[in-house]
């Protein structure tokens, strides 16, 4: 049986995984199209330079069973001094020979351009998502949650990967009574200077562009950050207007100005099964009856600006997205990536209810 890895074919990138683990896995793709323009060079922003990014596919008898991307993120590589290429994408059947010629593709990549390790899964970058899971394979993910079998962080580390970086997704039971506030956050539900904005399609511009705000400065401190410009910001959100539920998001205001936000979305992962991830006549039927009966949400990120860190904010704008969700008949939120450096998050997170849905980690190796 022969195995062969091409390059740059991305009609056999998007298919590999549905070939690599079959129709009952719990793998859910993002929207082709999506997907297409993610690892565009010419479309992404985030790569400044045609050659900051290149996919393989792994092909058994000229069947598509596997892919990973390279690219670099030129921008971190700058602000952390280092000299980083990323993997991402990395789905492969159980078939060891595929797995380590893919790697081993992505490693020739990062060479070639004199960088001296590789790490992933970003997809693409450390504010998307990240890691391979090496725990709760059997519970299906959210959006913008990152699945893989078994197999995949067993061949990373037969091929000299490093298991680093530890993170826990997260699931809360809507269905329990929502967080109980303290002082601290009763003080401030108590203060006429803070006010829940409110968000709306029609000022989700103006929303959106006040939450990178917050995004950039509540994480400048966080590990392998990189400020999102309002290009990328734009790229990522660009269909956002036609998933939001403005009910289940917020953005809590203190003299006019933004202080928080908790970006929340319904959950779209049940609706790509059901279509394959591919767009097509039945798409919209899909997608509207999709709206009328998920009741699963994901949070995307929560953010409170750095000058109003340690005043409670972030409990009180996160109770007020629980109730309002439970008023909306959502069931559950999945919560993305919470590295174990974050004990603070992952401490508020556990007293809103949440337990653990999946172990992830980031997998490194030295090139040189």
């Amino acid at each position: 049986m022969s195995l062969r890895i091409e390059t740059g074919n991305f009609n056999d990138f998007f298919e590999a995984p549905f070939n690599a683990y079959g129709p009952k896995s719990p793998f859910v793709s993002p929207l082709r199209s999506d997907l297409q323009r993610f690892v565009s060079a010419d479309e992404n922003p985030l790569f400044s330079e045609p050659g900051e990014i290149s996919i393989f596919t792994a092909l058994r008898d000229n069947r598509p069973i596997g892919r990973i991307t390279a690219h670099v993120h030129t921008a971190s590589n700058k602000m952390h001094g280092l000299r980083r290429a990323y993997f991402g994408y990395f789905d492969c059947a159980e078939d060891k020979e595929a797995a380590e010629a893919l790697l081993n593709a992505a490693e020739s990549w990062a060479r070639e351009r004199n960088l001296e390790e590789l790490a992933g899964n970003f997809n693409l970058t450390a504010m998307q998502q990240i890691g391979v899971v090496t725990d709760g394979f059997e519970k299906p993910p959210y959006t913008d949650q990152v699945w893989n079998p078994p197999h995949i962080p067993r061949f990373l580390k037969e091929f000299g990967y490093s298991a680093e970086f530890p993170m826990t997704t997260f699931e809360v039971d809507l269905k329990n009574e929502a967080p109980v506030i303290g002082p601290k956050q009763q003080a401030v539900l108590d203060d006429p200077d803070f006010q829940f904005a409110k968000i709306s399609r029609w000022n989700l511009k103006e929303r959106m562009e006040q939450a990178r705000f917050l995004l950039n400065s509540a994480f400048a401190e966080n590990p392998m950050f990189v400020p999102v410009s309002a290009e990328e910001y734009d790229f990522q959100a660009k269909d956002m207007v036609w998933i939001i539920d403005p009910r289940i998001s917020a953005l809590l205001t203190y003299r006019g100005e933004p202080v928080a936000t908790i970006l929340c979305v319904p959950d779209l992962n049940p609706f790509l099964q059901r279509i394959r991830s591919r767009p097509g006549l039945a798409m919209p039927w899909h997608f509207l009856r999709h709206r009328f009966t998920n009741r699963r949400a994901i949070l995307i990120y929560a953010a409170v600006r750095a000058d109003m860190h340690g005043k409670g904010i972030n409990p009180v704008v996160l109770r007020q997205v629980i109730l309002s969700m439970k008023a909306a008949g959502y069931q559950t939120l999945g919560n993305t990536w919470i590295a174990d450096v974050n004990p603070a998050s992952l401490a508020q997170t556990e007293k809103a209810g949440g337990h653990q849905l999946h172990r992830t980690h980031l997998f490194r190796k030295m090139l040189q």
